[in-house]
């Protein structure tokens, strides 16, 4: 930046600290953008909620010429893109404690996945491949798990719809999970599975690598972009 400062004329020089702003921000949604592709690649199917995590705050200004991509704050209360960033064995979820202090399982519950692959398992699925959220809710009710506890399911509740499946966890006789009833006397069927292995990832995001690439790529000619519009409309 010392040399290019040395070569710019007295009106570049007035202009530079609003055309750097606007490189910096450019530069920085060019990253966001970035995150957004790479996503697609490295996940299977990501939600709307995952590919927009990122978002530009504070953006460069003429005072400060540096802007950060950063989780915005829903996501960063949760821990799944920083260990699909990091790599290793992540926390539990908010899911996972919830069934922990519920569900009547002998271990402590480090990991849940949707229960599929057999004739015997048959969770709801939604277009991304997650659990069904209108099932994780009739589980949650089922096990007294809601934290609202005005949606858990009571004794009047179920004598009031006979005819709707029930969820329950086997003490025994039955791989660890949660599973699903639609009758008395119908082989119930898995929904969700247990496990007490705290599950490790591999490093996949890329978040930090990916920014510095774009920056070097593009830093320069968004820059010099910028500097011309400024120049052009200059009084």
């Amino acid at each position: 930046m010392a040399d290019f400062n040395r070569n710019l004329s007295d009106i570049e020089r007035k202009q530079l600290p609003f055309a750097a702003a606007v490189a910096v921000n450019k530069t920085a949604r060019e990253v966001i953008a970035h995150l957004k592709e790479r996503m697609e690649v490295v996940f299977d199917r990501p939600t709307p909620f995952t590919k927009n995590a990122f978002e530009l705050k504070p953006a460069a200004t003429r005072q400060s010429a540096k802007a950060t991509v950063t989780e915005k704050p829903m996501q960063g209360r949760r821990h799944y893109l920083k260990v699909q960033e990091l790599g290793g064995p992540r926390e539990q979820t908010g899911l996972e404690k919830l069934l922990s202090m519920k569900a009547a399982w002998g271990g402590v519950i480090q990991s849940v996945i949707p229960a599929t692959g057999s004739p015997f398992d048959n969770a709801r699925l939604d277009r991304y491949g997650n659990w069904s959220s209108g099932e994780r809710n009739q589980v949650l009710s089922a096990l007294s798990a809601q934290r609202d506890t005005r949606s858990n399911t009571t004794a009047a509740s179920r004598k009031r719809a006979k005819s709707r499946a029930t969820y329950f966890v086997p003490k025994h006789g039955l791989a660890p999970g949660v599973y699903r009833r639609k009758a008395p006397g119908e082989i119930p069927v898995r929904v969700l599975k247990f496990s007490s292995d705290r599950p490790s990832y591999p490093k996949l995001l890329g978040f930090m690598d990916g920014t510095e690439e774009i920056f070097r790529q593009r830093i320069g000619e968004n820059l010099a972009q910028a500097l011309a519009a400024a120049l052009r409309t200059a009084r």
